[in-house]
C-alpha cells in the first residue's frame, strides 16, 4: 500500500481528499468517502453557518472518521462557518478562491488542521509561516474558482517552496493522475470532477448524466473580467455568460447573472440558467459508482503506475 505522511497526520486510509464543491459535496458524500478511506469534505459554499452545522451533524451520524468543511472565502457568510467548524470540533479545514490569514490563528488553537487551496508560490510559502499542516496545490484544470497555472507547473513549485505535505489538485482521476502527483512531489491528491460520478452524489440527474457523458473539450471558463474565473460545463447558461462578460454588460448585472446559477445546476438540472461546475477531467469519468470503490480503484491503478515507473530503471 502507497504510504503517505498525509494519513498518518490525519489518520486516514488513503491520501486522497474529496473536493469542497459547493451545493454538490454535502453530509452524505463526505461520509461515504470518509467511511471508505479518504477525507470526505463539506463544502460550505455561499451557505450559512446554520446549514453548514447540520450538515456536520449529519456526517457525524453517518461515519466516525475524520470529517472536514472547506469554507469558499469570498461567501458573505465565511466569518460565520469559521466559527461553526470551531464550535463543532471539525478535524480538518480546507479553503478556496482566497486568503484564510484572518481565521487560522484561531483554527490553530482549536486543534483544527488547516489545508488551504493555493495556486500561487506566494500563497504557499504565507500558508506556510502562518502555520498550515499541509497544502492542496490546485492547477486550473480543476472545476470552479481556477487560477493561471497548470497542476504539472504548480505543483513542483509548491513542494520546493515549502516543507509541509503538498497534495495536488486539478485534472486527476484515475491512478495515472494520482502516479504522476507523486512524482511531482506531492504527497496526495484531491479530487472533485471524479466524485461527481459516486453513487452517494446527490446532484440532479441531469448534471450526472451530463458529466458521463462529456467529451475532452467539454468545459470552458468564464468569470475572468470579475477576478474569479470559474470553469464548468459548455452549457447554454456557460455561452450566454460568456457573451454578457465580453459584450459590455456592467459588473454589477453581470454578478447577478451568475448568482444561484451553481444551485440551479446542481438542484434542479436547468442548462439554460445553471452552472454545471466541472473539470477537464470530465470525459475521464465514464460511470456511477459508491464512492468507497471510486477510491480503493484509483489506489489500485496508482499502485500499478507507480510500480511500472520503478520498472523502467534497470
Amino acid at each position: 500500500m502507497i504510504k503517505s505522511e498525509i494519513c498518518e497526520l490525519l489518520g486516514i486510509k488513503y491520501p486522497i481528499f474529496q473536493g469542497g464543491m459547493a451545493w454538490i459535496a454535502d453530509s452524505r458524500l463526505a461520509a461515504a468517502v470518509s467511511e471508505g478511506g479518504g477525507l470526505g469534505i463539506i463544502a460550505a459554499g455561499n451557505a450559512p453557518g446554520s446549514y453548514v452545522r447540520e450538515q456536520i451533524y449529519i456526517a457525524k451520524a453517518q461515519t466516525q472518521k475524520p470529517i472536514g468543511v472547506n469554507i469558499m472565502l469570498l461567501s458573505p457568510y465565511a466569518d460565520e462557518v469559521a466559527n461553526v467548524v470551531i464550535e463543532e470540533g471539525v478535524q480538518v479545514v480546507t479553503t478556496g478562491a482566497g486568503n484564510p490569514s484572518k481565521y487560522m490563528e484561531a483554527w490553530k488553537q482549536a486543534g483544527i488542521h488547516v489545508i488551504p487551496v493555493v495556486a500561487s508560490v506566494a500563497l504557499a510559502k504565507l500558508m506556510t509561516r502562518l502555520g498550515a499542516s499541509a497544502l492542496i496545490a490546485e492547477g486550473g484544470e480543476s472545476g470552479g474558482h481556477v487560477g493561471e497555472l497548470t497542476t504539472m507547473v504548480l505543483v513542483p513549485q509548491i513542494c520546493d517552496a515549502t516543507e509541509l505535505p503538498v497534495l495536488a489538485a486539478g485534472g486527476i482521476a484515475d491512478g495515472r493522475g494520482f502516479a504522476a502527483a507523486r512524482m511531482l512531489g506531492a504527497c496526495g491528491v484531491q479530487m472533485g470532477t471524479r466524485f461527481l460520478s459516486a453513487r452517494e452524489c446527490t446532484i440532479h440527474p441531469t448534471y450526472k448524466e451530463k458529466i458521463l457523458k462529456a467529451t475532452d473539450l467539454c468545459t470552458m471558463v468564464t468569470g475572468k473580467r470579475l477576478g474569479h474565473p470559474v470553469r464548468s460545463l459548455r452549457t447554454q447558461f456557460a455561452r450566454d455568460y460568456s457573451k454578457a462578460e465580453y459584450g459590455g454588460m456592467p459588473d454589477e448585472e453581470l454578478e447577478a447573472l451568475g448568482t444561484g446559477a451553481l444551485r440551479l445546476a446542481v438542484q434542479e438540472g436547468d442548462t439554460k440558467k445553471g452552472c454545471f461546475l466541472s473539470g477537464q477531467i470530465a470525459a475521464m469519468v465514464k460511470k456511477e459508482q459508491p464512492a468507497a470503490e471510486i477510491l480503493s480503484e484509483v489506489m489500485e491503478e496508482a499502485e500499478q503506475a507507480l510500480g511500472e515507473a520503478a520498472g523502467w530503471i534497470g
